[in-house]
């Protein structure tokens, strides 16, 4: 299982980006391979928990890279480049999800979780019986309907804080908000959807 809030963006790797930005727009057309490698893992980790589709996750990525390559040059701090390719991923996702009503899972929370949300957030293993299964998709399924019910910013927001494990400050930096934004977000979209499972008795 991946470590949850580990720091994303640091003093490190803000001052790596700007040195590869920077060389890019230079004409290095090496270094930019290098921004993409930097990221790709992580763009494609956040595409596909918004989307839950491999070639839609592939497709936003993609997408994505092309277009920060287009617009280098208006990016005006190139030690904030890892924020702004994942903010431009997180964006294209939501788009594509809202065009295509794409699904995906989440996880409740970010501590230990129970036999429901663990059945919710994680595939069932290939050992799995067909009843183990058919749970996990069921839980998969109940969960899906109840995200749905959460704002775009509050999935987003809950998605890359529980799934993908980001640090909230993190999350923060990347949709340029407050880290109280943040944490009363998460705050919230936990509290809605614990109500919206104890109503369908699963909780």
């Amino acid at each position: 299982m991946k470590p949850a809030n580990r720091p994303l963006f640091t003093q490190e790797s803000a001052d790596r980006d700007a040195a590869w930005v920077l060389a890019a727009l230079d004409g290095d057309r090496e270094a930019f391979g290098r921004l993409v490698g930097a990221y790709q893992q992580k763009a494609f980790g956040t595409a596909y928990r918004l989307l839950s589709q491999n070639d839609d996750a592939q497709e936003v990525v993609q997408d994505a890279f092309l277009r920060t390559y287009r617009s280098l040059k208006q990016l005006k701090d190139p030690r904030r480049f890892g924020p702004w390719l994942l903010r431009t991923v997180s964006n294209l996702a939501l788009n594509l999800r809202r065009s295509r009503q794409a699904s995906r899972t989440a996880s409740l929370d970010d501590g230990p979780k129970g036999d429901f949300e663990r059945a919710a957030s994680e595939p069932p293993s290939p050992e799995a019986g067909p009843i183990e299964q058919s749970q996990g998709r069921e839980a998969e399924a109940i969960l899906e309907r109840a995200l749905a019910q959460l704002s775009e910013r509050q999935r987003l927001i809950l998605t890359l804080f529980t799934i993908e494990g980001w640090a909230q400050k993190d999350i923060a930096e990347m949709l340029e908000c407050s880290l109280e934004t943040v944490k009363w977000n998460v705050f919230q979209a936990r509290k809605r959807l614990r109500q919206l499972l104890e109503e369908q008795g699963v909780l």
